[in-house]
């Protein structure tokens, strides 16, 4: 039996995880205490996902309602499977810059303490398993901020003939920089996981996200910004909408396009590794140009509320460089833009995203 182990298996990421590599035919071992509620209320709970994905799964699945931070208890699920565990992805994290400065203990002791559990339980009992983290491209700080960014009518843009028109490679520092409490914890996260590669030979890699979305997020104000401003858009919901003008540049990547990535690294790991992952000049997106897409899509015009502070981290202008990735994996290949991934984002949704009375 070949066990894929994966944390905050409940989520997005990890739910999209376990149905992939079941469909592989591997057994999924689910680890999740739906921490997002505590995060972000109901709307961020992830109870419904649990119950469809324990559903279309059945034995295929196993869940366990079990806090990364509990060494004890994780300790033991590894050491049930063991040397069967083939593959990691560790996705349980706390993901919101606002969230991580009420509470930075909890803020750490997730991100940065839960992750050295599961990379040390995966040493100790299954350390030729290929491990994947998912990072998160706020490790560069605000970095990305101070490039020459040119105001454009819809969005901040490089210049063409910038080296980084197509992209921020993973070499760009991640030194002298503002990140957030969340950032710090994710940086800390996130070089332990090269440091198991690199230190103790483990396949592990850090895919270091930009905005990672799809139908099967659980979208809240403070984190996933597509799929609640769809959702924003559907229900009526007034969206607050925070700094530059609304022309901040995300690149979003499809969930589906995430996992197939995985897939390429699991079937080919290597050791150490850092990408980028993001929807690169293939799906980007400003806010504004979000909303007049969604707006389309759902024919109902968007409620904005324009904050002129913008958030403590947020970047202004993050696309990501592939290449290396792309390098590694010449066979992988994105297949979902921003209208696509907005337009499953509404079907999925158009019976759970009524308009409010």
């Amino acid at each position: 039996m070949s066990v894929a182990l994966v944390t905050g298996s409940a989520g997005l990421i990890g739910s999209e995880a376990a149905r992939h590599f079941a469909n592989l035919g591997l057994h999924v071992v689910g680890i999740d205490n739906d921490m997002r509620k505590y995060f972000f209320g109901d709307d961020g709970s992830t109870a419904w996902s649990l119950l469809r994905l324990t559903s279309e799964l059945g034995d295929s699945y196993t869940h366990f309602d079990v806090d990364i931070r509990d060494r004890d208890v994780l300790n033991k699920i590894f050491e049930r499977y063991g040397r069967d565990i083939s593959l990691v992805i560790h996705t349980a994290a706390q993901p919101s810059h606002d969230w991580a400065a009420k509470e930075p203990f909890t803020d750490f002791d997730v991100n940065a303490g839960g992750t050295l559990n599961v990379l040390e339980f995966t040493r100790q009992h299954s350390p030729e398993a290929a491990f994947i983290f998912c990072s998160t491209n706020k490790v560069y700080g605000d970095t990305p901020n101070r490039l020459p960014l040119v105001e454009q009518e819809t969005r901040y843009e490089l210049p063409a003939d910038h080296e980084w028109y197509g992209g921020i490679p993973e070499e760009m520092s991640i030194d002298g920089s503002l990140h957030s409490i969340f950032g710090v914890s994710k940086v800390a996260a996130d070089v332990a996981v090269q440091e198991y590669g690199r230190y103790f030979g483990m396949n592990t890699a850090c895919f270091r996200g930009g905005t990672l979305t799809g139908p099967a997020h659980s979208a809240a104000e403070l984190h996933g910004f597509l799929g609640y401003l769809v959702r924003c858009v559907m229900e009526g919901r007034t969206y607050n909408l925070f700094g530059y003008k609304g022309k901040m540049v995300r690149d979003a990547i499809h969930s589906h396009d995430v996992l197939t990535a995985f897939e390429a690294f699991f079937r080919a790991p290597r050791s150490g590794e850092v990408y980028n992952l993001g929807g690169g000049r293939f799906s980007n997106t400003s806010h504004i140009e979000a909303f007049a897409i969604a707006e389309q899509i759902a024919g109902r015009k968007a409620s904005i509320n324009y904050v002129e502070q913008a958030r403590v981290g947020d970047h202004q202008w993050y696309i990501s460089d592939m290449a290396r990735f792309q390098s590694h994996y010449p066979d992988w290949q994105m297949t979902y833009d921003v209208p696509k991934i907005i337009n499953e984002i509404y079907e999925a949704n158009v019976d759970r995203w009524v308009p409010q009375a």
